[in-house]
């Protein structure tokens, strides 16, 4: 017998008529004979109302309470499934993340999975149960609720998948699968039938927002096949899976666009090793999540860091480089809102040249001045400012045809 892992997006909860149609997408499997796991995230906008209760009662509130607030928006979630399919005839049990033996680290709202513990969920689907679990959450070494952090559902199915050798996990959301770029700003975008592992974490780090970066990067870790699809039409979606050999001959497969990006600068450090790690000793202390790093000679004794994260985490990220440049004796900080990047990713990069040129060009035409550029193997990103960021991100688009019907001049081979 198959076993699929099956997570639901919370905009595909988002009332008893959604969760009936996601419901059906689980009866079908069942039909086929195959066992299954659904994960559920918060219903509609339940995890934002949360906060905002939150926001209403403490103007900084504790994490480790902010936790055990959060994670009653996917449990809810979780046992409303579970009556829906009992509902259809489907026998199913709803728990939280304690119940299906997911340990994590106690770094509350931003925890990370330790360890999962499958004995009871596969006694439950011995039995014959559909499980539905709460996703985004988790358990502390001392018993604590955990959270994983906004968009953890994903982990937490594609951590379930690989922890039970599942046949695959499918992530169904508001989109019909991974699109050349967000649809909602470049509507003639295109759907892709198929990315590597390498691809979805590139694209999921650059501000795609259909699969989760730690869930991208958890599949290719355990090599978990994840399909992507639309919760509420039947159509092919996207498979995340091995790279293949065909993949290179498509230069950039996508664009994405990550807005509320901030720049932390510390200038005037000493120009000696010891700068960059007592920076990023105090950030790592913050729990900040650093995206991109730059550092430059300002002369022959003093260096100047720069770090980008999102803009939520600029306070943090600030008095951790004011705490770094007191350990140092001296440096200034600056911090830089209102930023964002554009990014393109293809496998391709690696066998052809001038894909900068092209990036580069389109911008230039559209008045778009680039603020920095970081690289890796497969990707290329530009930050911007942030109101210049959905004119990027159709210009990018454009410039490697990615529109429905479109072409464009390929750019070199190496």
């Amino acid at each position: 017998m198959s076993l699929i892992v099956q997570k639901f997006g919370g905009t595909s909860l988002a009332d008893a008529t959604a969760m009936r149609l996601c419901a059906r997408r689980v009866a079908d499997a069942r039909a086929i004979g195959a066992s299954v796991v659904v994960v559920v995230s918060a219903m509609g906008r339940a995890t934002d109302d949360l906060l905002a209760l939150a926001d209403e009662a403490h103007p900084e509130p504790p994490r480790r309470d902010l936790d055990l607030l959060l994670a009653t928006g996917e449990q809810a979630s979780a046992a409303l499934m579970s009556m829906t399919l009992q509902t259809l005839g489907i026998r199913a049990v709803a728990c939280a993340g304690l119940g299906v033996g997911l340990a994590t680290t106690d770094r509350h709202t931003r925890a990370t999975i330790d360890s999962i513990d499958t004995d009871r969920l596969r006694a439950r689907l011995d039995d014959g149960a559909v499980v539905v679990v709460a996703g985004f959450q988790g358990v502390s070494p001392v018993g604590d609720i955990t959270t994983l952090g906004r968009g953890g559902s994903d982990l937490t199915a594609v951590a379930l998948a690989a922890s039970l050798n599942a046949d695959r996990c499918e992530i169904y959301t508001d989109v019909a699968g991974v699109y050349t770029a967000d649809t909602r700003i470049v509507p003639d975008a295109r759907r892709l039938d198929r990315l590597s592992y390498d691809q979805m974490l590139e694209l999921a780090e650059g501000g795609a927002r259909v699969l989760h970066p730690r869930a991208a990067l958890c599949a290719k870790t355990y090599s978990v096949p994840v399909r992507i699809a639309h919760a509420h039409a039947d159509g092919p979606g996207t498979l995340i899976t091995l790279e293949s050999r065909d993949m290179e001959s498509i230069v950039v497969s996508g664009c994405a666009l990550k807005p509320d990006i901030a720049r932390i600068t510390l200038a005037g450090a000493p120009n000696s090793p010891g700068s960059p790690s007592a920076l990023f000793e105090r950030l790592a202390e913050a729990d900040v999540f650093v995206d991109d790093i730059i550092q430059a000679e300002a002369d022959a004794n003093t260096t100047t860091i720069a770090v980008t994260t999102h803009a939520g985490e600029a306070p943090d990220a600030r008095r951790a480089a004011e705490f770094a440049a007191a350990d140092l004796g001296r440096g200034a900080v600056t911090v830089e809102t209102g930023l964002a990047s554009v990014s393109v990713v293809g496998l391709g990069m690696r066998t052809h040249t001038g894909v900068a040129s092209t990036l580069f060009r389109a911008l230039a035409d559209a008045s778009i001045n680039v603020r920095n550029v970081t690289t890796s193997e497969i990707r290329i990103s530009c930050i911007i400012d942030a109101h210049d960021g959905p004119r990027a991100l159709h210009a990018a688009h454009a410039a490697f045809g990615l529109a429905r019907g479109a072409s464009v001049e390929p750019v070199a081979p190496v």
